[in-house]
């Protein structure tokens, strides 16, 4: 039987509504935070390289500021709605709530296809965007961040916009930049960086030792190519990976440096030397110990949930779980490291971008990443706690510890009686 389709914003709504029952808070906690305080949505017109004008639309969602500023990315990409935009926004409130780092949550898209636009035909969108949400924005208010399609060149663009709307040069706007006009050394890396930090403190716990464990990645991108190298690191075998090319699959292990190196070569990580094919379906259900998800989402359905023998899944991606697979893998007793917690090590280093911005005093990049350990593993240590406290699941788990911060935090402001 096929799953029910839910759209994100009524995954979260039910995520949200779960944590607010079992936490029994006010029935008001959860009417605020089933949908954002603000969603701004945009129109404006746009030059294009034959003299053309077009009209894009845009959205930025602020779900909740009760901890601080919205923070979270900004996408383009032509299938983006109204309904997604909300719901990434709902998350981040919970994935900075989650590593206690002092934001709510924020997302933006604008609706485009980035392969159809020219360079410059793409940085007067971006500059269109940032001119019509720019006072709805700004570094107490709200810091976008680079996210599907978009990049640090495009954070640049966007950082200059807001600049000369204002006036003065304003650093703090936004996160992801490069590092030469404000960018934070360690932001590259740092989803990978925390995931992996999160995987050493959940073997720990369940007694797997990483060195000589087996690991396989779906999605060998930015965060799940870093992924493998800091699980080598720890002394665990590469054993198969994938991109939406093919896959590639040698049970006596791969050196995760060679396959990136092979992937730049060929665009592909299929037909590694000493490697086979794999599918997705077929890497899920590898004897290994640990499966780092970092490609899409809803990547693990209840087809494959059944037949995945990992001890851990780590997700570096957003969302790659399925409600219902989530449920199988969570009686099958896989420890699954949700989203919020696993991919928060990129957030973390956003707010670090942000403080150095702030203070025009910059870190080295042994500072950032000593800083991102000490607060994933703090952050790993609460929600491991409340598992065990609650005899919950890890990913209901974080949402009770992220639900809770933001709830205590609305309740000393005064929003609830």
């Amino acid at each position: 039987m096929a799953e029910k389709t839910l759209n994100p914003f009524e995954i979260c709504q039910q995520q949200i509504k779960r944590a607010c029952d079992q936490l029994g808070v006010e029935p008001a906690a959860y009417d605020m935070l089933k949908q954002p305080e603000r969603v701004i949505e945009v129109s404006f017109p746009v030059e294009m390289d034959d003299g053309s004008v077009k009209v894009f639309t845009g959205w930025r969602s602020q779900h909740s500021t009760a901890l601080g500023p919205a923070k979270g990315g900004l996408r383009f990409h032509p299938d983006t709605n109204f309904d997604e935009v909300r719901a990434l926004s709902m998350w981040m409130t919970f994935k900075c709530s989650v590593v206690g780092i002092p934001y709510g949550g924020g997302k933006g898209a604008v609706k485009c296809n980035p392969k159809e636009l020219s360079q410059k035909e793409l940085e007067r969108v971006a500059r269109g965007f940032i001119r019509a949400v720019g006072d709805f924005i700004g570094p107490l208010k709200d810091i976008p961040a680079p996210d599907v399609y978009t990049n640090a060149q495009i954070m640049a663009w966007m950082y200059d916009e807001y600049s000369i709307m204002k006036g003065f040069n304003n650093p703090g706007l936004i996160t992801g930049k490069p590092v030469e006009i404000g960018g934070s050394l360690g932001r590259n890396t740092a989803t990978a960086r925390g995931c992996t930090f999160v995987v050493r403190e959940a073997a720990k716990k369940i007694g797997l030792d990483l060195k000589g464990a087996t690991y396989a990645v779906n999605g060998f991108g930015n965060a799940g190519s870093f992924s493998a190298f800091y699980m080598k690191e720890f002394g665990a075998k590469l054993v198969a990976c994938n991109d939406s090319k093919g896959g590639a699959y040698n049970p006596e292990g791969m050196d995760p440096v060679a396959v990136n190196e092979w992937k730049k070569e060929h665009g592909t990580v299929k037909g590694f030397p000493g490697s086979r094919d794999i599918t997705t379906a077929e890497l899920y259900a590898l004897p290994v110990d640990v499966i780092i998800p970092a490609a899409l989402e809803n990547t693990i359905t209840s087809d494959i949930a059944p037949n995945v023998k990992a001890k851990i899944i780590a997700e570096a991606a957003n969302g790659p779980t399925t409600p219902e697979a989530d449920e199988i893998l969570n009686k099958r007793g896989v420890m699954v490291l949700p989203d919020i917690l696993a991919s928060a090590g990129g957030v973390t280093v956003s707010y670090f971008e942000w403080v150095q911005n702030l203070q025009n005093f910059y870190w080295t990049a042994e500072e950032v990443n000593q800083r991102l350990e000490k607060i994933m593993v703090s952050a790993f240590e609460d929600v491991y706690a409340m598992h065990l406290d609650k005899k919950v699941s890890m990913r209901e788990a974080a949402f009770l510890v992220a639900v809770k911060r933001v709830v205590d935090a609305m309740r000393l402001r005064g929003w609830l009686s």
